[in-house]
């Protein structure tokens, strides 16, 4: 290969290692200066409900672990679909700890208040586990990017799980627990939540779609501190 050769090919390898430079701190400018995503703007006249999670285990357990969780969010469907199982099974079924699920809608999706109404609409007959799960796994069929209209999936999902479907069709459509998501969105706020999901376990917040074996030290260690709060406490 000749020297001219030799150096038009250097010049272009060059060249390519400043566009990409470039195109990375473009990319890198563009991630650190992006809005973040923000909390559902809510109509000032809807009515204030009362913030109340939905509990499952046993409320006396030794640890008690709160999520704020937004069903369009991607990373809160894989924790769901692929950690919460084992969460449930090893950890809530053990009595180790009890777990309160808190609606948190972020306005970059524009499904996901509907979606927690429908499972609201579940809860009221008894079945918010079922609603929680089968929305959770298939939130690619109703959320934004799917559907403008994601009421035919929710009432699939509904009847899918044996729902009373006039009671669910007239609570979904009335928007009865639109107070509640926003009475649970204004608690999130007022806790310092900022992304979904996240969670509280005993008196510490972790954000972030954490894994099984990450969550378990972390109940450990919240199972700890309850326990040595516990004998310092004096005797009554």
């Amino acid at each position: 290969m000749s020297k001219t050769v030799r150096k038009k090919s250097g010049s272009r390898f060059v060249g390519m290692l400043v566009l990409v430079g470039i195109v990375g701190i473009a990319i890198l400018g563009y991630t650190v200066s992006r809005p973040r995503a923000g909390i559902t703007p809510v109509d000032p006249n809807l009515p204030a409900g009362t913030a109340e999670g939905y509990l499952i285990g046993n409320p006396d357990a030794p640890v008690q672990v709160i999520e704020f969780g937004d069903f369009e969010c991607p990373a809160c469907g894989q924790w769901a679909n692929l950690t919460e199982p084992d969460v449930r099974e090893r950890l809530v079924k053990t009595g180790q700890i009890s777990f309160r699920f808190f609606d948190f809608p972020l306005d970059m999706h524009r499904n996901t208040w509907p979606a927690s109404n429908a499972v609201a609409c579940a809860a009221d007959q008894g079945k918010f586990i079922e609603m929680h799960d089968a929305v959770f796994a298939a939130q690619d069929q109703w959320d934004g990017l799917a559907t403008s209209n994601p009421k035919k999936v929710l009432e699939r999902l509904a009847t899918g799980i044996g729902l009373n479907m006039d009671e669910w069709g007239s609570c979904f459509d009335s928007q009865k627990h639109y107070p509640r998501i926003k009475a649970n969105l204004q608690e999130g706020v007022r806790r310092g939540i900022g992304q979904t999901p996240t969670f509280i376990i005993g008196s510490t917040m972790y954000p972030g779609n954490i894994p099984f074996d990450e969550f378990k030290r972390y109940v450990d260690a919240a199972a700890k501190a309850a326990a040595e709060a516990a004998t310092k406490a004096p005797a009554k």
